[in-house]
């Protein structure tokens, strides 16, 4: 019996991009209070730069985009041949029709040969972020270190905004679409942030944004 290592669930995609060291003012006129991003008439006003370009491109930093190069590296000569040589074992049992392991690895193969196209799909399409080359003019965008203080509880917290499938809380990096990402882009340090969590609403001041 051929066992077949675990693979993770696929993630989605995530949005905004800045790569040029050239200044980017991504909130022109920008209100002292604004909401999180809906992607709606009024989110293109204040980021007319971002929502045009961003949604035909995948951004990622280069760690990001490195672990999915790894991934699919791993996909296609582990995880692929491991799957075929299921698939032959299962088939030397005989009779097809009760044979479940043949269903598991055909439904295992189908799962590998998704990723793989995913993440071809994903590095084809990338807008590579290099964060040191950022220059936001102190603005929270993809790829920056955001240092925080919760409002409520006095905590200190640092983050890095970065794609859905580099995101790991354990490791500071938080998706661009997850609420407090989508409210932390645009603001700059001094700035509070609101995010609408499971206990309620909760406040982050901004004090430093990094890129590094």
């Amino acid at each position: 019996m051929c066992i077949l290592p675990q693979l993770p669930w696929p993630a989605g995609r995530g949005i905004f991009v800045l790569r040029s060291r050239q200044p980017v003012d991504p909130t022109p006129n920008r209100p002292e209070t604004r909401a999180p991003l809906s992607g709606g008439v009024a989110d293109r006003a204040r980021f007319p730069f971002f929502l045009d370009t961003f949604m035909a491109k995948i951004p990622l930093t280069i760690h990001g985009a490195e672990l999915l190069r790894n991934e699919l590296h791993r996909l296609k000569t582990v995880e692929r041949p491991a799957v075929i040589q299921a698939i032959a074992e299962a088939r030397a049992q005989g009779d097809l029709s009760e044979n479940a392991e043949y269903d598991a690895a055909k439904e295992r193969q189908g799962f590998i040969e998704g990723r793989i196209g995913e993440l071809e799909g994903k590095l084809g399409n990338a807008q590579i972020i290099d964060p040191t080359l950022l220059d936001a003019e102190g603005r929270c965008v993809f790829g920056a270190t955001v240092d925080l203080e919760d409002l409520a509880s006095g905590e200190k917290l640092t983050y890095q905004i970065v794609g859905e499938d580099e995101a790991d809380l354990k490791l500071g990096k938080i998706s661009v679409v997850s609420p407090l990402g989508r409210s932390l882009i645009g603001r700059s340090a001094g700035d509070t942030a609101e995010v609408l969590a499971p206990g309620g609403k909760r406040e982050y001041e901004i004090i430093d944004v990094r890129y590094v």
